[in-house]
């Protein structure tokens, strides 16, 4: 079997879980890019390999060896998005999608290598956690901005990179991780929302909130 495909497979699984919580076979096609049968044929052989546990018609985990392969790539990706930016200066809305063509490839002895001269960073340029070398990934207690109450002051902690217009869009609003925002009003019948982030106001849609993860001031990143 296709080793890029397993581990794209896999790591699209952690990813979503984090995001949804129960991952779908129709999530996952989604955000690969294929056909719903095409997944479901993988997830029976990703079984077979003990590495999800799948019913027909529920939804998709990962076990103990799954998700140590999630992470692993999940960790090489992260790096490399950071080696691109702060060593080669690529924008942070183009480091994704070259990511995704080394996050396979990197050997274990140069992304030892690149960890040190990059001082060992905690997350990436989109503000999530890269996973340590043992594999493990840091809890968080960040919350979408969608769901933030209005008035409560936050940080931005994280933002959705799976989309490089989404990542413009927010980098024109001034939406970075470690930006402070807050939101002031919300208008009615699902209507926009009114945010202050670096001293002036801004109006998101919901869709744009909903991939930004921020941390309420008070509570433990």
């Amino acid at each position: 079997m296709n080793t890029q495909a397993v581990e794209d497979y896999l790591k699209a699984v952690h990813e979503l879980e984090r995001e949804q919580g129960a991952v779908s076979t129709t999530a996952l096609a989604d955000r690969l890019g294929v056909r719903p049968a095409s997944v479901s044929g993988m997830m029976k052989r990703l079984a077979e390999m003990n590495l999800v546990v799948h019913e027909p018609y529920q939804s998709v985990t990962l076990t103990d060896a799954g998700r140590k392969i999630a992470l692993e790539v999940i960790r090489h990706h992260r790096l490399v998005e950071v080696y691109l930016a702060e060593a080669l200066g690529v924008p942070w809305d183009q480091v994704h999608g070259e990511a995704e063509k080394w996050e396979h490839v990197l050997s274990e002895e140069l992304e030892d290598r690149m960890d040190e001269m990059l001082g060992h960073p905690a997350t990436d340029p989109h503000g999530s956690p890269i996973p340590s070398r043992e594999g493990e990934m840091p809890e968080t207690a960040s919350v979408r901005l969608v769901d933030l109450g209005i008035g409560s002051p936050a940080v931005i902690a994280e933002v959705n990179d799976h989309d490089a217009d989404l990542l413009r869009h927010l980098g024109e609003l001034g939406l970075y991780p470690n930006a402070e925002v807050c939101i002031t009003d919300s208008a009615p019948f699902e209507g926009p929302l009114t945010i202050r982030v670096g001293g002036e106001e801004r109006v998101v849609g919901r869709t744009v909130a909903a991939n930004v993860y921020v941390t309420e001031v008070g509570h433990p990143a």
